[in-house]
């Protein structure tokens, strides 16, 4: 077994039957946590719905102001690291260029940390809220503009903030550090070598386990979505069984973009989703009620800025409700769950970046297009809501995936649009799906920046596997809930990362250089720095740096 990685981590790799570089522990344990969890669900459902929904219940209840604590926390470091003297430190050496293109950047990070949510929730969700806000009157102008901000808190600045914070603190360890790409190595600054032992391999293993459970069930939401606009459309019955056909074709699809690989599979895929997405969004612009959505987009905007503060801190306490618990809350669990395959993705792609760059890019690229698009259905959908036209709320109440299909019946080309949402639905599918095997692939490689396509063969059947049992048994609901569960504890190591990355960031050789200060430790200032009084002929520049080991 060899203790360096091909891509010169130290984290110890070596061959496991099939599979030419893993690194045991975490392969070995991971798989075995997936598989007990899934024969739990998949073999008492009941139960197991029982179990999960209970704890995600506790989570909400008892631990929820520690959620809504680290994600302020981390939107607040994101925007301070953004305009810091850190910003001019650049992810790799001071004169290199970024590796991706800004437009093939922008498709690949908003792929994999959107998805189908972008289908699935853009119109539904705004709906819910209309209908049953959290505060005010139901159905009334106020609920409207209160449903927006509240979409856009759910979508908006701290989700991306969260992934902020995870996608910088590896691509900065990696890059710049020159650590391996992965969780573990976010630990460095505190435990030093023990990152390759059995803490680090704990770290890793928690980021696998959320990020299995966290994509497959969004797939299994994409299928029944999908499902439901091919009985729309085509009439296909919406049933088991053609979900688990459509499982079948997709995965087949993320398997054939995960065999070719970052440049030629993903990156070509998200490409033609952003594409696609622009199209559809041009269409509804352009048909739908053009200057409601421009104005009410910047109103939408505004009124979220305005209570930015307010309901980032807002937790329900006197007024006794539970609203949090189904949305807000739900919702930061849920980013914090998918952070760690979102962030080693961006950070993947994103070398070659500075700080500033990237975290602005990251943050306010795709919240403002996100912002853009719940305006132009969600807003589109309200607006025709309190103008007299009723069955949408109807459709939402009856299942949240039908939402956008009813949507697109008050506009012209139906069919047409039916067909294009749902290809993209599956073109979401297959890159949420490899580009979640690519990176479980990484996190079970060591850390491993190109590991063994045969690797990422295995953990995308795995997705679409998992997926399809779910929906035979009956248990993604529960499992949905044993995802946030699962990603909980990552909160914990998001707290890690923000200061490991502060302390990291703080003896960079750029900050250094630019305080003239030539040594990173005291031992080493002591050994290197001449007497004033005796070496005084030395003191006309900086010295030679001696190790301090």
């Amino acid at each position: 077994m060899a203790n360096v990685s091909d891509d010169g981590t130290r984290v110890e790799t070596g061959p496991l039957g099939p599979f030419p570089h893993v690194c045991r522990p975490v392969f070995l344990i991971s798989a075995i946590l997936i598989i007990g969890f899934l024969v739990f669900g998949a073999g008492f459902p009941e139960t197991a719905d029982t179990v999960f929904q209970g704890a995600q219940k506790g989570i909400a209840d008892y631990f929820g102001w520690f959620l809504i604590l680290v994600t302020n926390l981390s939107l607040i470091l994101t925007v301070y690291l953004a305009f810091s003297r850190y910003g001019d430190i650049r992810l790799g050496a001071q004169t290199e260029t970024p590796q991706y293109g800004l437009m093939s950047w922008i498709a690949m990070l908003f792929s994999a940390g959107i998805g189908i949510g972008l289908l699935y929730w853009a119109v539904a969700e705004p709906l819910y809220h209309f209908f049953s806000p959290p505060v005010g009157e139901p159905e009334s102008v106020e609920a409207a503009k209160q449903a927006m901000v509240l979409a856009f808190f759910d979508w908006g600045l701290h989700g991306w903030g969260i992934y902020c914070i995870v996608a910088l603190s590896l691509a900065y360890f990696h890059y710049r550090q020159g650590l391996p790409l992965s969780i573990r190595s976010v630990l460095y600054p505190i435990i030093g070598e023990r990152i390759y032992g059995p803490w680090g391999h704990a770290v890793d293993i928690l980021a696998v386990f959320g990020t299995m459970f966290g994509v497959v069930t969004s797939l299994g939401l994409g299928v029944m979505q999908i499902n439901s606009g091919l009985e729309t459309f085509l009439g296909i019955p919406d049933n088991i069984f053609v979900q688990l056909v459509l499982i079948a074709i997709i995965t087949a699809f993320a398997t054939t973009s995960v065999m070719l690989g970052l440049d030629g599979g993903i990156k070509r895929i998200s490409n033609f989703n952003i594409y696609l997405s622009f199209a559809l969004l041009t269409f509804f612009v352009i048909v739908g009620p053009t200057l409601f959505i421009f104005d009410s987009f910047i109103e939408n905007v505004g009124n979220y800025l305005e209570g930015l503060v307010h309901w980032s801190f807002w937790v329900e306490s006197y007024s006794g409700t539970d609203w949090q618990v189904d949305w807000t809350l739900f919702y930061w669990a849920w980013w914090i769950s998918w952070s760690p395959f979102v962030g080693i993705f961006i950070a993947r792609i994103s070398r070659g970046r500075t700080i500033r760059e990237f975290l602005l890019g990251v943050l306010l690229i795709p919240t403002t297009i996100l912002f853009f698009w719940f305006t132009a259905f969600g807003g589109t959908a309200i607006k025709l809501e309190l103008d007299g036209n009723p069955g949408l709320i109807e459709a939402t109440k009856e299942s949240y995936g039908q939402a956008i299909f009813k949507l697109i019946e008050f506009f012209p080309a139906t069919p047409v649009i039916g067909g294009i949402i749902i290809v993209m639905i599956v073109v979401w599918f297959v890159t949420s799906s490899d580009s979640a095997s690519f990176v479980i692939d990484m996190l079970t490689a060591g850390g491993h920046s190109d590991p063994p396509k045969i690797q990422r063969l295995f953990w995308a059947v795995t997705e679409g596997a998992i997926a399809a049992m779910l929906l035979v048994a009956g248990g993604l609901k529960a499992l949905q809930a044993a995802a946030v569960v699962a990603g909980f504890p990552f909160a914990f190591v998001l707290l890690t990362m923000m200061y490991s990355l502060l302390r990291g960031l703080g003896r960079d050789k750029l900050v250094l250089y630019r305080a003239d200060q030539w040594y990173e430790t005291e031992r080493e200032t002591d050994i290197n720095t001449p007497d004033p009084y005796r070496d005084e002929h030395a003191l006309r520049g900086p010295p030679e740096v001696a190790s301090g080991a």
